[in-house]
């Protein structure tokens, strides 16, 4: 661990934020206790290919039925796995969810009125190359109300995972589009005390690899510690 740069916890938010009013309820009212990892935490998961179907990583794919696909603007998001020094992550498993174009998440809680996609699914996953990249096809997700406040949104987003070489390294953080009026506005992003780390969690549109006349590209970088590193909520 000598090796590591310390974590900047100038750009961490604090547990309980009141404007984000369930942090009241979720952030620890007693000091943490610190817990030694079992094998089983240290030694594991190890992934690779045979472990992920062909089509994981295409969202617009791999739910829709044969001939069809999902709803809304079709968009790539790509970019890079980083350590702390700029370099690459190979082979680490990268996953990814969020909400279809209205808005609405595939699970029996969510009850927004936006309808149901059959045709997508809103997962997926995929391995980081030898470069550290990764890439996901999907359409891009609808900004949704959420129960923070009378008339309070959640601006457009995507969900991701990072595993590290154990369980417990698993890095969790989200990613918003440049450009959204919504991200100033949003009650979670709000509870990041730093402009630069709320730009890290933003990714930028990319017209050097937009596919013309099909999709439009965003880049998200993760990086995983060091003074730039991707917000997230716990793990690595």
């Amino acid at each position: 661990m000598s090796g590591l740069y310390p974590r900047d916890w100038s750009v961490q938010p604090a547990a309980n934020t009141p404007d984000y009013r369930t942090t009241k309820f979720r952030s620890p009212t007693r000091p943490l206790v610190r817990l030694e990892n079992t094998p089983s935490d240290s030694t594991g998961p190890v992934f690779n290919h045979d472990d992920l179907g062909p089509d994981d990583w295409n969202l617009l794919t791999n739910f829709a039925r044969p001939g069809e696909s999902p709803i809304g603007p079709r968009i790539f998001v790509h970019g890079r796995v980083l350590d702390e020094n700029a370099r690459p992550v190979p082979n680490a498993l990268v996953e990814c969810w969020q909400a279809n174009a209205g808005g609405r998440y595939r699970h029996k809680v969510d009850t927004y009125l936006a309808p149901i996609d059959p045709n997508f699914g809103g997962c997926g996953r995929t391995l980081t190359d030898s470069e550290g990249r990764y890439r996901f096809h999907t359409v891009q997700p609808g900004a949704y109300p959420w129960p923070n406040g009378p008339n309070t949104w959640r601006p457009a987003h995507v969900h991701f995972s990072v595993f590290g070489e154990a369980f417990a390294q698993r890095l969790i953080t989200q990613c918003y589009f440049e450009g959204d009026p919504f991200i100033p506005l949003c009650a979670i992003v709000q509870t990041i005390p730093s402009a630069e780390a709320v730009d890290g969690v933003t990714a930028k549109l990319d017209m050097s690899e937009t596919v013309p006349h099909d999709m439009v590209a965003y880049r998200f970088d993760i990086i995983l510690r060091g003074r730039h590193r991707t917000w997230h909520e716990g793990g690595l």
